[in-house]
């Protein structure tokens, strides 16, 4: 019996790689790896969806699930909106990415989540930048916390951006 569960190892770690090596680019090893790691410690199973959707996320973060779901299709044609909806919402809770809900427009995913940072939006293309708290968090003081120990503050500027303020006239497509 030891022998078939060996077998059995080997053969899912050659499919692993194999599945890897069809939809995994090799220059995103390092951080797949860092990625892999943190599912891991997180309980989370590692799949070449989850891994191609968060590289997706860290290089265009304040993306919402249609472009996630759009650019993780190229790389694997046989994912599902659903599947990516589904892992949005996995990694979300397990606080591996950060889920922004601006008024009136469709959630929006970044990887940055270990700090209390803000957002800046642009009323007329809907362009996303990130903020940083000046001080300490949460960066304002509530008139009572009722009792609450607070620790963070989430908080969306909306203005026009430098764009949009040089070209007023300039019909943009929004970014939202």
């Amino acid at each position: 019996m030891r022998g078939i569960s060996r077998v059995i190892v080997i053969k899912r770690e050659k499919i692993k790689k194999f599945i890897d090596s069809i939809y995994l680019p090799a220059n995103l090893s390092l951080m797949n790896t860092a990625y892999e790691t943190l599912l891991k410690r997180k309980n989370l199973s590692l799949t070449a969806v989850r891994l191609s959707l968060l590289e997706v996320v860290e290089q265009n973060p304040h993306s919402c699930a249609n472009h996630i779901y759009e650019a993780v299709k190229k790389k694997i044609p046989t994912v599902s909106i659903q599947a990516v909806y589904n892992n949005l919402n996995a990694l979300t809770d397990a606080e591996i990415i950060r889920e922004i809900k601006p008024k009136g427009h469709v959630s929006l995913y970044e990887t940055r989540v270990a700090d209390n940072h803000h957002h800046v939006i642009c009323r007329n293309c809907g362009k996303v930048k990130d903020t940083n708290c000046l001080g300490s968090a949460p960066c304002l003081s509530p008139e009572s916390d009722h009792g609450f120990a607070l620790d963070e503050a989430e908080i969306v500027f909306w203005g026009i951006c430098p764009e949009c303020q040089t070209n007023p006239n300039e019909k943009k497509e929004k970014q939202l």
